[in-house]
């Protein structure tokens, strides 16, 4: 099964828990251009959807970054929670080759 996710380039500057109050998770993307990563966003509703239907590693996602252009599959590489809050903290893609 795949699943399509949209995520936005992170501004150069925002706090964390800035970004968490407004209801976006930070997020990164490793391996799409060899060595360079990219700080994303998320919506929660989004990556709340995205875990329920993913699994860590093994789901192919179609993630796609209109504000650089970039479009392709990853897996979910790390999700970080909350030390005793249910809330998801940050999300880590990994960009795949197929």
């Amino acid at each position: 099964m795949e699943v399509t996710v949209e995520c936005q380039k992170r501004p150069e500057g925002s706090k964390t828990k800035a970004l968490r109050r407004e209801g976006l998770i930070p997020a990164v993307l490793y391996g799409h251009q060899v060595t360079e990563s990219v700080e994303l966003t998320i919506n929660v509703k989004e990556a709340k959807q995205l875990l329920k239907n993913a699994s860590a590693n093994k789901t192919i996602i179609d993630l796609k970054v209109p504000e650089i252009s970039w479009n392709g599959k990853t897996v979910i590489r790390e999700v970080q929670y909350h030390p005793y809050k249910s809330e998801i903290y940050h999300l880590s893609f990994f960009s795949v080759n197929q």
